[in-house]
């Protein structure tokens, strides 16, 4: 049977990626029993066809993002978005890293509950990407190709191929399709394991509303009639109005202070400069 499937790779990271998610939604579950919060992962049942409907989240201009889960109040209010996301090769990171940062930025800023946006990772996640999705403000949690690899190694399934040798893909593949149920779950349990702490803690001290609100930061956008966008941070309100009433377009439009294609890029936070152009 397992000669028959076209992409037997795919086919495996497909499968491991829909049992972790099964696994994860099982602990989140577990996570939220004693709290008034639900875990949502399914947008309800279509009434023609019997199945179950992708969960969408919409920005405000409609467009639909199919969130893995989301964490709600008891009033269905979203409260953290939650991203599970596998990947086998490191050429699939720019897309798949993307993505996140652009569904969880748009639909973050319609639905203004929301106090945490999370993603949990297994596979070959590059530096990269890693660091685009946390300056999105998206909380990583990552499972390591190499984890995976030990588990599948326990039931003599071999993982880590080199992406042309399809015969290693096929045996593989044949090999995981011959595991019961059971098997399947435990693998992914197992693969969890390394973030259900760190994992549990974060979820429920986003969800603690003990905790007093404050303001961390104040973003000023502003959109000229010629496309020009600026954007201006402060650490209070009395800086931020400040600005305002001192607000002049000529003066923060001042050509002289823009920047040019072959300035260089910013460094982070230790200096590095990262690029996509080597993945």
């Amino acid at each position: 049977m397992a000669k028959n499937i076209l992409n037997p790779g795919s086919a495996l990271g497909e499968a491991i990626g829909v049992y972790m998610e099964v696994a994860l939604n099982r602990y989140l579950t577990e996570i939220l029993e004693d709290l008034t919060c639900h875990l949502i992962s399914k947008g309800g049942t279509n009434q023609k066809t019997g199945k179950e409907k992708k969960l969408l989240l919409y920005d405000k201009h409609g467009t639909g993002y199919n969130i893995d889960a989301v964490i709600t109040d008891e009033d269905m209010k979203p409260l953290i978005l939650v991203e599970y996301k596998y990947i086998r090769y490191k050429k699939h990171n720019r897309d798949k890293g993307s993505w996140v940062c652009t569904a969880h930025s748009a639909v973050r800023r319609r639905y203004t509950s929301i106090r945490s946006s999370i993603a949990i990772l297994a596979g070959n996640w590059s530096k990269t990407s890693l660091t685009m999705m946390v300056s999105h403000d998206i909380n990583i949690f990552l499972i390591p190709f190499d984890r995976i690899t030990e588990l599948l190694a326990k039931h003599g399934i071999v993982f880590d191929w080199d992406e042309k040798d399809r015969n290693t893909a096929v045996s593989s593949w044949g090999a995981y399709e011959a595991l019961s149920e059971d098997e399947r779950l435990r693998i992914a349990e197992e693969m969890i394991l390394i973030i259900k702490d760190d994992l549990k803690r974060a979820i429920l001290q986003t969800l603690d509303d003990t905790v007093m609100r404050e303001v961390k930061k104040i973003v000023i956008e502003i959109h000229t009639n010629l496309g020009e966008v600026l954007t201006f941070e402060f650490s209070d309100a009395e800086e931020a109005v400040k600005f305002l009433s001192d607000f002049g377009l000529d003066d923060i439009l001042n050509p002289d202070d823009a920047i040019a294609i072959f300035d260089g890029a910013p460094s982070g936070e230790d200096g590095e400069i990262l690029t996509f152009e080597d993945e």
